[in-house]
């Protein structure tokens, strides 16, 4: 299914495209027979001349990528036709006056009102079309997703009378948000035994979930527990916090009143969607480009620094210059973490262990290099092949990983983005000495990631700047 998912995709993508174009090429016949006539008192004839088939190319692919970075092709399955109307206006709106700036403010017009006449005309041509399409290629989706023919697989989590009465919601009460049920597990025992056995298939305990999702290749877990049980809700997330899935909570009154419960379908249970990805499509595009720059221009211009540093290792301890060490990073996968070396050789024969603040394990240069953070230089060269970030939570080792878990299972929930080369914990806490200080220093990291912007990296950054200038590092 995940690939007819991504011909969908690329069909909403293609008829945008189509719109994009057809629009403007109506809107080109509208400048020539209105605005342009108006303008010189006579009919000014068409012609189709190589700015016209210029913009036949671009405009299309300006209205894509301006989508894109919306985020409007992220799951289309998913998609609302209330919000796809609402969210096609607001773009549509933006894109319209940014073309307006680029390429109509310098046209031929009898008066600024012209202008007016040519912004409203592009927008209800290019709005028109494009909701069109849309809504045809929505409302096709929901025929297939209610007719059971495409779907996400789903697990049901819980074995009461609220899961039970879920389930039988979605089933068969018309709903059509696509779920395609592969069967349920309990939170203890009894599973067997519960009246939604008749429903759905057992398929064991909630323990041995990562291993039914990529069984059944499950996308959806929904937990038919109240958001209010704290306890059996967490013991379900900590496990899930590494799986790609999207997790939903039946809510309580209180969620209901507060707010936290949005409405995206009429027909179908309401449920709350655990919603991890805070940062949207556009600020990701930023930030990717931000590491990208940042880091060639780092590496291109420090190079006589690099050359310095080397030597300076490379005289004060015997050993390489660099060090590498395999780190756990985005959605869990090991890589080589680089930095100057900052210890001497063979600083770890009785096993892993952190640094500390006297540790005699540590160079002279590399205490100099700790210091202002310099030893951290080569990580730039992980942020260009994409294994890290400017800003994220730093990368761990699995053994101290295996042992923070131990402590607080939610530690996982840091692989969801990837590590940086600083953190919002380490700007706050420092470099972490033991695990309990690693644990501390957790609340800011899954603090950043729920709240991570463009705007919160920035700042970060400039403390990371200003904590290198000052020597504050360790």
């Amino acid at each position: 299914m995940i690939k007819r998912r991504y011909l969908h995709t690329i069909f909403f993508a293609i008829f945008d495209g189509i719109s994009g174009g057809f629009s403007w090429a109506l809107f080109f016949s509208y400048r020539k027979y209105i605005i342009e006539s108006d303008k010189f008192g006579y009919q000014i004839p068409v012609e189709l001349d190589k700015n016209f088939y210029y913009a036949l190319i671009f405009i299309p692919i300006y209205w894509v990528l301006l989508y894109f970075l919306a985020g409007q092709y992220k799951d289309v399955w998913r998609k609302s036709r209330i919000n796809e109307i609402s969210k096609t206006f607001t773009i549509t709106v933006i894109g319209v006056i940014l073309l307006f700036f680029a390429l109509l403010l310098d046209d031929e017009v009898k008066s600024y009102q012209s202008y007016y006449k040519s912004i409203l005309a592009l927008f209800a041509l290019n709005f028109g079309f494009t909701i069109f399409f849309r809504l045809v290629s929505a409302s096709y989706i929901k025929a297939k997703l209610r007719a059971k023919k495409i779907g996400f697989n789903t697990i049901v989590v819980g074995n009461n009378q609220k899961s039970l009465q879920l389930v039988n919601e979605l089933l068969f009460d018309g709903s059509t948000q696509g779920n395609i049920f592969k069967g349920y597990v309990s939170m203890g025992d009894g599973g067997k035994e519960h009246a939604l056995h008749s429903l759905l298939t057992y398929l064991g305990d909630y323990q041995n979930l990562p291993e039914l999702i990529d069984k059944y290749e499950i996308e959806e877990v929904i937990i038919g527990i109240e958001s209010s049980k704290h306890t059996e809700i967490n013991s379900v997330t900590n496990i899930l916090e590494d799986q790609q899935v999207v997790l939903k909570i039946i809510p309580d009154l209180y969620d209901l009143m507060s707010g936290q419960v949005r409405m995206n379908n009429v027909i179908g249970a309401a449920l709350i969607e655990i919603n991890h990805d805070s940062m949207p499509q556009w600020q990701k595009v930023v930030k990717r480009s931000l590491d990208l720059l940042v880091s060639f221009l780092v590496l291109l211009l420090a190079m006589p620094v690099f050359v310095l540093i080397g030597l300076a290792v490379k005289l004060g301890s015997n050993g390489p210059i660099f060090y590498k060490q395999i780190r756990i990073g985005f959605k869990g996968k090991p890589f080589h973490i680089y930095k100057f070396r900052t210890m001497i050789e063979d600083s770890e024969l009785s096993g892993p262990k952190l640094s500390s603040k006297n540790d005699n394990r540590i160079t002279p240069v590399g205490k100099w290099l700790r210091k202002y953070r310099l030893d951290e230089i080569p990580q730039f060269f992980n942020v260009l092949v994409g294994e890290m970030s400017l800003v994220g939570p730093r990368p761990e080792r699995k053994f101290f990983i295996d042992q923070i878990v131990l402590v607080a299972p939610h530690y996982k929930h840091l692989h969801r983005v990837k590590p940086g080369i600083t953190s919002w914990g380490q700007v706050k806490f420092g470099y972490a000495e033991n695990v309990e200080q690693m644990v501390e220093r957790l609340k800011f990291d899954i603090l950043y990631i729920e709240n991570r912007s463009i705007a919160i990296d920035l700042r970060i950054l400039i403390y990371t700047v200003l904590t290198v200038l000052q020597g504050k590092g360790r």
